[in-house]
């Protein structure tokens, strides 16, 4: 797969002044009428045409994910000093990436952007911000226009430093070669960790949730905590899906996890093969990052 770096002195930052009626309105796809894909067929990492790449992505996933890994990566991403861009310009950016963990879709993750924003827009028509999360929550995938292998920007997160848990996507036989796996003092419940430390404390495998939280920390956007939660964990399922790890929750987590779960329906239930008309719908969604993440980011 080919990816493009965008060049910071080459990235133009959008801003657009809505005036008179959302002329996006028009192109929304309407949820309620569309015949829905059976929730059963999502998240099916059994069969599929896509199943060979899914797994193989999440093989390297676990095998290369370790408490080292994640340091590492966290000292080499956390400072946002890689470029600096607007968040319409990154999020046209996912126009040059395909999700290989995904066995539900095999279009540009730019597309997911709108389809989540738009099914969160259908049904919380005044939540500007849970919108703008919709739209903005996987643009920590921009990592992998940068170099950086899928295994470790994509796909389901998980604790690093204790118990891989049964629930993690394909646990039975992909952690067989993780040196962590090995490690006794990673092999128990808590492993590094203590009980009820919180989640902010846990080390998670390291991906594009927690890089673009990061990049929200840094540059000081006004999204609310519920809407951190969700683009910090949105892709903890064997926490917000399966109830594991609950141990290491402190009562912040816990208030959270119902935000979490909130978002995923949108996150994953609105993937669709019709694809929406981006165009017609970045002045609206521009309008919402002028207000929450305005102007030049640094990445």
């Amino acid at each position: 797969m080919l990816f493009i770096f965008v060049k910071p002195e080459n990235v133009v930052c959008l801003s657009v002044q809505m005036q008179g009626p959302d002329p996006s309105l028009a192109y929304r796809p309407d949820l309620e009428t569309t015949e829905p894909k059976p929730k059963e067929d999502y998240r099916n990492f059994e069969s599929g045409s896509l199943i060979d790449r899914v797994f193989n992505t999440y093989k390297l996933m676990h095998t290369n994910q370790t408490v080292d890994f994640v340091n590492e990566k966290h000292s080499v991403w956390s400072g946002c000093n890689h470029t600096q861009m607007g968040m319409m310009d990154a999020i046209m950016s996912l126009d040059q990436l395909v999700d290989e963990s995904d066995p539900d879709v095999d279009f540009p993750n730019s597309f997911h952007a709108f389809q989540t924003a738009e099914g969160i827009r259908q049904a919380h028509p005044d939540n500007d911000w849970f919108q703008l999360v919709g739209l903005i929550h996987d643009v920590g995938k921009t990592m992998a226009l940068w170099d950086v292998p899928q295994w470790a920007v994509v796909g389901d997160t998980f604790p690093v430093g204790c118990k891989f848990q049964n629930s993690i996507v394909f646990r039975d036989n992909t952690f067989l070669d993780n040196p962590d796996e090995k490690n006794p003092c990673y092999k128990t419940e808590n492993g590094i960790y203590e009980s009820n430390c919180g989640l902010d404390k846990v080390h998670m495998s390291w991906g594009h949730d927690e890089y673009l939280y990061r990049v929200m920390k840094f540059n000081n956007c006004s999204i609310p905590e519920q809407g951190l939660y969700m683009i910090r964990f949105h892709s903890f399922y064997p926490w917000h899906s399966h109830g594991d790890y609950m141990h290491l929750c402190n009562d912040k987590d816990l208030g959270m996890l119902p935000w979490v779960q909130k978002f995923n329906k949108f996150d994953l239930y609105t993937k669709d093969a019709e694809l929406p008309d981006v165009d017609k719908l970045k002045p609206y969604y521009q309008s919402l990052i002028d207000k929450y993440c305005p102007g030049t980011l640094k990445w």
